[in-house]
């Protein structure tokens, strides 16, 4: 085997291996794709980049790329709902922007979630 694959992001386990499109973890279980692997490394230098690879920054306007749902709220934030304003936080679960939304008030967003405009 003279294929180099990644460690493990959750445990650092030097035993991943691939299964179809994904690479597995034996140790801890955890599955992800070699493309979120990358992202990840990205986020670890400083810098956030939104859904198609555009580098964010603080004040930046942003449109939310897919709808989503919010606890404690009927509706959701819908698709192409725009966020202006946007700051850069190092949140928990991913959460990397904080944000204030019309009708919903502030809160947090993963950047993969959204795009530059």
């Amino acid at each position: 085997m003279t294929e180099n694959l990644p460690p493990c992001p959750e445990c650092s386990s030097a035993y991943t291996y691939e299964m179809g499109a994904l690479l597995v973890c034996p140790e801890c279980g955890h599955e992800w794709t070699p493309a979120s692997a990358e992202t990840a490394s990205d986020t670890e230098d400083g810098v956030i980049k939104d859904s198609v690879g555009n580098v964010l920054a603080d004040g930046d306007t942003v449109t939310v790329v897919k709808s989503l749902k919010v606890k404690g709220h009927p509706t959701g934030i819908k698709a192409g709902t725009k966020v202006r304003n946007i700051r850069l936080v190092d949140g928990a679960d991913g959460h990397d922007i904080d944000c204030k939304i019309d009708g919903f008030g502030a809160m947090q967003l993963k950047s993969s979630v959204v795009k530059k405009v």
